[in-house]
């Protein structure tokens, strides 16, 4: 029976945690910094833009729950299910 080799080691340096080697590489390393920076302004461009659509959203509804409670107002019926039977408090 023959001694075990150990296996060789391609690289002469040793393994540690920290490394650089272990560190994933970032998508914005790989870039340049004139990329980096218009990807950045085109996704502060697209929140501003998203919250405008919403902002615009918001006071389409609004608006249109006052044109809702305007024709309710006019609505002689709808006043006279929702409004106070006590008539007394109206002297």
């Amino acid at each position: 029976m023959g001694k075990k080799r150990k296996p060789a080691v391609s690289s002469p340096a040793k393994f540690t945690p920290g490394s650089e080697k272990d560190k994933p590489v970032l998508l914005n390393e790989l870039l340049s910094a004139d990329i980096v920076t218009k990807l950045k302004a085109q996704a502060e461009e697209l929140k501003k833009a998203e919250e405008t659509r919403k902002e615009d959203i918001r006071k389409q509804e609004v608006e249109k729950k006052k044109l809702e409670q305007k024709r309710l107002e006019n609505d002689f019926a709808y006043l006279l299910e929702n409004s106070d039977p006590n008539w007394s408090k109206h002297k």
